[in-house]
């Protein structure tokens, strides 16, 4: 495994990271789930995110869980803060009630003192921004989190958190985005933003919620047991076009030459953009995550990356203004 500093922070993460979103406490068994953790570990994956909105805060549970009796100093634990977590209008948001009371819920459930880095996990219009990023700075102050971060901030977004957190002297050194070979709508603005500001981006859905890995096919429907064809599928409305799905079926020549999974092809795809710190990856199997964790320290030539552009160039989704909208996870 490869690692990589987050940010201009000194923190060292393992390129490739182990989320849990649509798989720990709703569509995989605990076994399942701890199986992926412990293959992970067995991997050299050092660093794994999670979110307290994750399948009702179940996947915080189940991550801890699976981490125990694992030395706290050996990995790196990251989550969030944002989305509705109960019925209440305070359960939800990035106010001071809602951060504080989130940070102590996450913490119990993760069964830990602290995590290593807090994510705002969508910006909240509704709340000053000065309240949050002093809820945030008195968090890392009381040691419960080590540094914060936030997840699809737009540009402007990161650079106004940014001049707070100096203000503060709190650490701000990451966003969370999603980011592959078809979505590419961080390039423009939000990565050299988060470069000038020194934040690193671990991205979410390398292989497009799936769609990269070339199991779903032009005019077929999905495989019974994919991601498509499970609750949460809406998220990939915009993948799961003919046109897009024939296009990623011409990569599969372009991974066979380079001896890669096309799996293994969209990851160290993004893991070649410089400002990219992590790669997260979501699995039901151990072997998805052996099978994942290969493209740690691949190097792709500039003529594969351009062959790659010219299949795909049509349908890769760059507008910026894609960043802010709202129903996107996670």
């Amino acid at each position: 495994m490869n690692f990589r500093f987050l940010g201009r922070s000194g923190l060292k993460v393992s390129e490739i990271s182990f989320g849990n979103w649509l798989t720990h406490g709703s569509q995989v068994e605990e076994d399942a789930a701890i199986a992926c953790v412990k293959a992970a570990l067995d991997t050299g994956i050092t660093t794994f995110d999670t979110a307290d909105v994750y399948a009702g805060t179940k996947a915080e549970a189940v991550l801890g869980r699976a981490l125990k009796g694992q030395r706290r100093e050996g990995y790196e634990l990251f989550t969030k803060v944002y989305w509705p977590t109960g019925p209440g209008q305070n359960d939800r948001g990035l106010s001071r009630k809602h951060i504080i009371e989130s940070i102590h819920g996450s913490l119990r459930r993760l069964q830990t003192d602290y995590v290593d880095l807090y994510q705002a996990h969508r910006f909240d219009a509704e709340t000053p921004l000065e309240e949050t990023m002093l809820a945030f700075a008195d968090i890392v102050r009381q040691g419960k989190a080590l540094y914060i971060g936030v997840s699809e901030w737009t540009a402007e977004q990161i650079s106004a958190g940014a001049k707070l957190a100096r203000e503060l002297r709190v650490p701000f050194i990451s966003n969370q985005p999603q980011y592959s070979m078809l979505w590419r709508v961080i390039e423009s603005k939000v990565i050299p933003t988060s470069d000038a500001e020194g934040l690193g981006q671990i991205v979410w859905s390398p292989m497009a919620k799936g769609v990269l890995s070339g199991k779903y096919l032009p005019g077929k429907p999905p495989p019974a047991d994919s991601r498509a064809a499970t609750p949460g599928s809406q998220f990939m409305t915009s993948f799961m076009t003919d046109d897009v799905l024939t296009r990623v079926q011409q990569l599969k020549p372009l991974a066979q030459e380079a001896g890669l999974s096309m799996a293994q092809l969209s990851i160290a795809w993004v893991l070649q953009n410089k400002s990219v710190s992590s790669a997260i990856i979501g699995a039901s199997k151990p072997e998805q995550v052996l099978d994942n964790v290969k493209a740690t320290g691949v190097k792709l030539d500039a003529e594969l990356l351009r062959r790659i552009d010219s299949i795909l160039g049509p349908v890769v989704e760059r507008d910026p203004a894609q960043t802010t909208s709202p129903n996107r996870r996670p």
